[in-house]
């Protein structure tokens, strides 16, 4: 086996007097793409700066292997020593490589002209993933690389990591992106790193399965310590040399056990404050149109959104998703057509921005609104404290500045603020930036029992199929289609073409569209290219071989006894079963874009 080209060894870092890393242990060997996970403020970012050499442990030891070139992702990019962005990009390039620069840019949608300083947050984690990429590291550390990405992106992105040959610690909330990338877990918690040696899909089930194994541990641990005061309380007077060792030995249990109790993993709960919404038809959109002078966002939608409906809206960064939200919601006025709302609607909208977050207050005063201690959450008023431990914040944290919050503390404080104030329809734009998965589990759970209207715009596929009950999608040019279910349905319902493929499809503009003559056009293709027909004709037997080479993994895990009998042989067939999952999806999803491409141009 290789050697580790980075080694991380009982590493303790300490913040604000809390140890936030205590013990933690990692290692990336050559080529190895892990993920790293762990709730909000657990320490996954500090470890990752710990990793990349931006911070210096308290205790332990980092070894990364001599002339290795790492390349570190932080979550918000700082280009503000760089004019342009093609500036920033190069810098740590030579005039040679150049073109990978620009071809990196290129794919993100950008030219290299635009200013550091006017970028949107999409655009400079764009700029920031080509820098990286561009580089060619031995080693590269990506924290959040998703965000502020739209699909189109998002998808480019995972080609182009599966691609590299370089070693990868990924922090990411998407687990669609981390299921399609990585081969190995690492968990942290309560300070303290575990790792499992398989794809994130696994992770969940084996991370409840720690979960219950500790809380066994404690269990047993209370027992102990009740045997022990129960001697105390009636055995006290036998010898006195025995009875000061088993009161050491007593006191020394209760401290055990108020340590793991310390770290004893606190449980997240959402619950939505609810109105009654006595219309059924929520709103409803007639012939909707929206449009800059030089671009239409939004043209001739008509739509129809009913009570208890969860509404998915997805596009590319810049397709209007934001607008259409206002349009709906009243907002904005539209240019065109008629939007009707039910009279008795009561929203709360939680924006991408949180632009509701004021980093001058506390967290106890942003929930009460400046006023004394109490929360009033629907119609009822709770203590500022007990309703903070419902999101996972410290008692200690209610003085604590919201500008000190960590993305995810901060996006848990916005879900706090906007959960207890009731609503019949809840607006979501992009909820699930810097969300740990936990809480990502627990708001799909709350939003699925939620007897209200959601409308979520969302770039989190694995979010969207598990929620929506429709998705609405920028299909280009200000055109809007709806499709029934979430994301992957929506996916096969348009035979597998992404919205990148639909938006760059040759149309010919009509005579009534440009007022003049039809301007006649020539097809660049009439029918599949040599090499896609013959990868078209030979994809079905390499299904069926991929499928049958399933079934034999499947069939070999079946065996109860395999894991226990040979541990090794089951790791290696579980590995091999992902891998060639992975390569049937990937067949699956080239013959439905050839075989709906050849069908198309049969059409034309």
């Amino acid at each position: 086996m290789s050697a580790p080209i980075l080694n991380l060894q009982n590493i303790s870092y300490t913040l604000g007097g809390r140890p936030l890393l205590d013990g933690a242990t990692l290692s990336v060997l050559p080529g190895e793409r892990l993920c790293l996970v762990g709730r909000n403020g657990s320490g996954k970012s500090t470890l990752l700066r710990i990793a990349a050499g931006e911070l210096e442990q308290d205790d332990g030891e980092r070894f990364l292997q001599p002339g290795l070139k790492v390349h570190y992702l932080p979550q918000e990019p700082d280009l503000s020593g760089w004019d342009t962005v093609f500036d920033y990009v190069t810098a740590e390039l030579d005039e040679t490589a150049h073109y990978r620069a620009r071809a990196m840019l290129s794919e993100l949608g950008m030219d290299g002209r635009e200013k550091c300083a006017s970028l949107s947050g999409g655009e400079a984690r764009r700029s920031a993933l080509a820098r990286a990429l561009a580089t060619e590291p031995d080693l590269l550390l990506l924290d959040e690389p998703t965000n502020h990405l739209d699909l189109p992106c998002i998808a480019w992105l995972e080609r182009e990591l599966l691609a590299s040959g370089a070693g990868m610690i990924i922090i990411s909330h998407d687990r669609r992106f981390l299921e399609t990338l990585c081969k190995a877990v690492i968990w942290l918690d309560q300070g303290g790193t575990q790792r499992l040696d398989a794809s994130f899909a696994h992770f969940e089930s084996w991370r409840d399965e720690q979960i219950e194994l500790a809380e066994r541990v404690a269990h047993k641990l209370d027992r102990q310590i009740a045997r022990e005061e129960d001697w105390m309380r009636y055995g006290v007077t036998a010898r006195r040399k025995r009875n000061v060792r088993r009161v050491a030995e007593l006191a020394a249990l209760r401290a055990e056990r108020r340590d793991l109790a310390s770290r004893q993993r606190g449980s997240l709960k959402l619950e939505a404050s609810e109105t009654e919404n006595t219309s059924k038809i929520v709103m409803a959109a007639e012939g909707v149109g929206w449009a800059y002078p030089e671009r239409p966002l939004i043209r001739d939608l008509t739509l129809k959104v009913t009570r208890g409906d969860r509404l998915g809206i997805c596009g590319a960064n810049g397709a209007g998703k934001t607008t259409l939200l206002r349009l709906l919601t009243g907002e904005m006025t539209p240019q065109a057509g008629e939007i009707r709302r039910s009279p008795s609607i009561q929203m709360v909208t939680l924006d991408q921005q949180r632009s509701a977050l004021d980093g001058d207050q506390s967290v106890a005063s942003f929930l009460t609104d400046g006023h004394g201690e109490m929360v009033q959450v629907g119609t009822e008023k709770r203590h500022v404290i007990g309703y903070m431990k419902d999101f996972l914040f410290r008692p200690e944290q209610a003085r604590t500045p919201v500008s000190h919050l960590s993305g995810g503390e901060r996006g848990r404080l916005a879900l706090a603020a906007a959960l207890a104030r009731p609503s019949n329809l809840l607006v979501l734009d992009e909820p699930t930036n810097d969300l740990d998965l936990e809480t990502l589990d627990m708001l799909q759970d709350m939003l699925g029992d939620y007897a209200g209207t959601v409308l979520l715009v969302s770039h989190d596929r694995d979010f969207l199929d598990r929620l929506a009950t429709s998705t609405l999608v920028a299909e280009g040019d200000g055109s809007w289609i709806e499709y029934a279910g979430g994301y992957s349905d929506m996916l096969a319902q348009r035979r597998g073409r992404s919205p990148v493929e639909r938006r760059q499809k040759d149309t010919a503009p009509s005579s009534s569209d440009t007022g003049s003559s039809p301007v006649r056009t020539v097809k660049q293709t009439v029918k599949l290219s040599y090499k896609e027909q013959r990868e078209l004709d030979r994809l079905p037997e390499l299904l069926e071989k991929l499928e049958k080479d399933a079934t034999l993994c499947r069939n070999a895990l079946a065996d109860p006894g395999l894991y226990n009998r040979d541990p090794v042989r089951f790791e290696k067939i579980t590995a091999a079963l992902e891998d060639t999952e992975t390569k049937l999806r990937q067949a699956e999803e080239r013959w439905v874009e050839l075989e709906s491409k050849r069908e198309e141009l049969l059409e034309n």
